[in-house]
C-alpha cells in the first residue's frame, strides 16, 4: 500500500541501509494468497537505530510520568493512594486473569464476587452489591435508575433529586441522566447542609431523595446527618450516598447507620486499585432490602455452600454493563480488604485524618482556609491570601518545578481559587512536611519574585500551555 507521508522520527539517521523485515520464508506459500495484495507495503518506513537506543528513549520518556509510584498525587476528591503490589500478582493468578467471560461460569470467581459482596455489605451497612457498574458515575447512574424504579413500581411520581453545592459534580448530572430535575442547596458557613433550607426544598412533595457526599467535597462531616436522613425520609424520598470520600469512615462508622438506602463505592479509590490513566475502575452499588429486587442482573446467589448466577426477576432494572464488571479490579480490591481485616481498615481510615488535618494545620497560616475546622480526608484552600496577580493555576504550576504533582484545583466551585489536597494515609509525615515546605515557599515567592510563579512551570519538558487556545483550536493531527 503506497503512502505519500514521509514518517519524521526523533531518533535514528537518514540512511540509505533502513532496518527490514526479513522476507517470507514458508516454503510453498506466495505472499498474495495470505494477504491481500491491496494491503501489502511497498515500503516499510522504520527509524534506522539500534536497540539500545530504542530502550533509552522510552525509558527517558517514562521518567516524565508522574504517578503514585514516583511521588505524593495529593489530588483532592481522588483518593490517590498507593497500590500494594501483592494486590497485582493475587489478580494475575493464572485462574483470575486466564478466564473468559464467554465461558461457562467459574465458580470460584462468582464465589470471590460473593465473598466481596458480603465483606462491602458489613463496611457500609447495605444489604446487596452489585457490581457491574464500570466506575463511580456508572455507578451514580445505576443507584438513581434503582430509586427511579422503586417509585415507578409502587405508583408514586416523584422526579426531583435535592443535590447540596457541596456534592461531587457528577451528581447532578446523572440524576438528570436518569430523568430527574435537580433541586440544588447552598451550604451553611461550616460547609453543612442547612436544615432548614432542606425542610423547605422537601414542601415541594415530589422530591424522590437526596444524593449526598459525605464527607463532602469541603472534606467535613455532615454532623447533623441522620436528621438529614430521617427528614428524607419522613417525606417519603430516598437517601443516596456518594462514597467516593468513604476512606476516612473505614470502620469508623457506616452509611446504612446514617439512614442512607443506596451507595456506590469507587474500589478504584478507597480500596486501592489502580487509578489514574482513564481507568480501570469499579463502582459497586449497595442497597438496602426494601431495593434489592431493582438491582441489575444477572446476580449471585449462594446455594449448598456454592455461589452461582441468576436472572429473571421482573423488577429489575435490567443489565448495566456486560458479564460482571471489571472483574480484575474486585480482585484487587479484595486481596486489599482480606490483607488489611477490620482493624487495618480502621486505621487506614484513621490516619487518612491524620494526615490531612496535619497538612491542613501547617498550611493554614500562609494559605486562606475558608472552612476553619477539623477535616476529614481532605480540606480545601484558597489564593485568597496571595497577591492579585498570582491565581491558584500559578500556583499549580509552580508546584511541578519542586518535582511534585499538583492538587486538585477550582474544585469545588463554591468556593473562589480553590485549592484541594488529600494525602491519604499513604504518606509519612516527612513527606508531608517536605510538601509543605513547598507551598509555603511558594506563598512567599508569590509575595517577593510573583513572575517566578505566574510563568511557571520552567523545569518540565512541557512548558505552560495556553489552555483557551488549546481549547479554541486543537490541534487533532500531525499535520507534518
Amino acid at each position: 500500500m503506497k503512502s505519500n507521508v514521509k514518517l519524521i522520527f526523533e531518533k535514528g539517521i537518514d540512511s540509505t541501509k533502513r532496518n527490514f523485515l526479513p522476507k517470507l520464508d514458508i516454503k510453498g506459500v506466495e505472499i498474495d494468497e495470505i494477504l491481500p495484495k491491496n494491503l501489502q507495503r511497498e515500503r516499510l518506513d522504520l527509524p534506522d537505530i539500534p536497540e539500545v537506543e530504542i530502550v533509552r528513549h522510552y525509558t527517558n520518556l517514562s521518567r516524565n510520568n508522574y504517578g503514585v509510584d514516583t511521588g505524593i498525587y495529593p489530588l483532592g476528591s481522588c483518593t490517590m493512594k498507593y497500590n500494594p503490589k501483592i494486590n497485582e500478582k493475587v489478580e494475575r493468578l493464572q485462574g483470575f486473569s486466564k478466564i473468559h467471560p464467554l465461558q461457562e461460569e467459574n465458580e470460584g470467581c462468582l464465589e470471590l464476587i460473593n465473598n466481596l459482596s458480603n465483606l462491602l455489605e458489613e463496611i457500609t451497612g447495605m444489604e446487596k452489591f452489585t457490581f457491574q457498574p464500570a466506575a463511580g458515575a456508572h455507578g451514580e447512574l445505576t443507584g438513581l435508575l434503582i430509586m427511579k424504579k422503586y417509585f415507578e413500581s409502587n405508583n408514586i411520581e416523584k422526579d426531583k433529586i435535592i443535590v447540596p453545592d457541596s456534592a461531587h459534580g457528577t451528581n447532578p448530572a446523572s440524576a438528570k441522566m436518569a430523568g430527574f430535575s435537580i433541586i440544588s442547596i447552598d451550604s451553611d458557613e461550616n460547609g453543612e447542609v442547612p436544615l432548614d433550607h432542606l425542610e423547605f426544598a422537601l414542601k415541594e412533595g415530589d422530591v424522590a431523595g437526596i444524593m449526598l457526599t459525605n464527607p463532602n467535597t469541603l472534606g467535613v462531616f455532615e454532623t447533623k446527618i441522620k436528621n438529614i436522613t430521617q427528614l428524607v425520609h419522613d417525606n417519603g424520598g430516598l437517601c443516596y450516598y456518594d462514597g467516593a470520600n468513604l476512606n476516612p469512615l473505614l470502620g469508623i462508622c457506616r452509611p446504612g447507620d446514617m439512614g442512607f438506602d443506596i451507595i456506590h463505592l469507587n474500589l478504584h479509590k478507597t480500596f486501592s486499585t489502580p487509578h489514574g490513566g482513564g481507568g480501570p475502575g469499579s463502582g459497586p452499588v449497595g442497597v438496602k432490602k426494601c431495593l434489592v429486587p431493582y438491582l441489575p442482573e444477572p446476580a449471585i446467589i449462594s446455594e449448598n455452600e456454592s455461589s452461582k448466577s441468576t436472572n429473571g426477576a421482573n423488577s429489575s432494572i435490567g443489565r448495566m454493563k456486560p458479564y460482571w464488571g471489571n472483574f480484575g479490579i474486585l480482585v484487587r480490591a479484595y486481596a486489599y480488604i482480606r490483607a488489611l481485616g477490620a482493624e487495618g481498615l480502621r486505621r487506614v481510615g484513621q490516619i487518612a485524618v491524620l494526615n490531612a488535618n496535619y497538612l491542613r494545620v501547617l498550611l493554614k497560616e500562609k494559605y486562606h482556609l475558608p472552612i476553619s475546622r477539623m477535616c476529614q480526608h481532605e480540606f480545601v484552600l484558597s489564593d485568597k491570601n496571595h497577591p492579585d496577580e498570582v491565581t491558584t493555576e500559578d500556583i499549580a504550576k509552580r508546584i511541578l518545578d519542586y518535582g511534585y504533582y499538583a492538587p486538585t484545583i477550582y474544585f469545588p466551585l463554591i468556593v473562589s481559587g480553590a485549592i484541594m489536597i488529600e494525602p491519604t494515609e499513604t504518606e509519612s509525615k516527612q513527606n508531608l512536611d517536605n510538601y509543605a515546605d513547598v507551598m509555603i515557599k511558594i506563598y512567599e515567592e508569590a509575595l517577593d519574585n510573583p513572575d517566578m510563579v505566574k510563568d511557571a512551570p520552567h523545569k518540565t519538558v512541557v512548558k505552560r500551555l495556553n489552555a483557551v487556545m488549546a481549547a479554541r483550536n486543537p490541534i487533532l493531527h500531525d499535520s507534518t
